[in-house]
């Protein structure tokens, strides 16, 4: 059983993998959040006018932060090393706030539950300090964009 899924042991049971005889290789993953807010919202945030203060920069480093605990929140997530983090975050037309995140690391793993971890946070923190002014603000999609590195070399989303 155990060599069909790679996450559970031989009686069934939950486990984390033993990476210890990958190769360190460098890593990285692309993902995105969208936040629907109102156009309200938008405007006010391109002015920089929200009751909370500056929510784009708030979340680029809740998304940063995030990173760095996804292991803590993702049960069988290896903790490895956090290389390099970007975050994009731009306020759209639709009105929306998409928040783009990348991670890199040289580790065993592949790093892409951090990507997504930190977009998804990012787009919280977004909805906590638009909360205020729109109660209906809400993720629309968090979804990883591309990997590259490791065994199974790189991975893009189909558009």
């Amino acid at each position: 059983m155990s060599e069909s899924f790679t996450h559970l042991n031989d009686r069934g049971e939950a486990r984390m993998v033993d990476v210890t005889a990958k190769a360190i290789t460098q890593r990285t993953a692309t993902a995105r959040c969208v936040v629907v807010v109102s156009a309200e919202v938008a405007e006010r945030l391109r002015a920089g006018d929200m009751p909370k203060g500056d929510a784009l920069a708030v979340a680029r480093l809740a998304a940063i932060q995030a990173t760095k605990r996804t292991a803590d929140l993702i049960p069988l997530c290896h903790p490895i090393a956090i290389h390099g983090v970007d975050v994009e975050i731009s306020v759209q037309e639709r009105p929306s706030v998409e928040i783009l995140v990348t991670v890199r690391t040289a580790d065993r793993t592949g790093i892409e539950m951090e990507a997504l971890t930190a977009a998804a946070v990012g787009g919280l923190t977004v909805i906590d300090m638009v909360k205020g002014v729109d109660r209906s603000a809400h993720i629309a999609e968090v979804l990883l964009l591309e990997k590259s590195g490791g065994r199974s070399g790189t991975w893009r989303r189909p558009q």
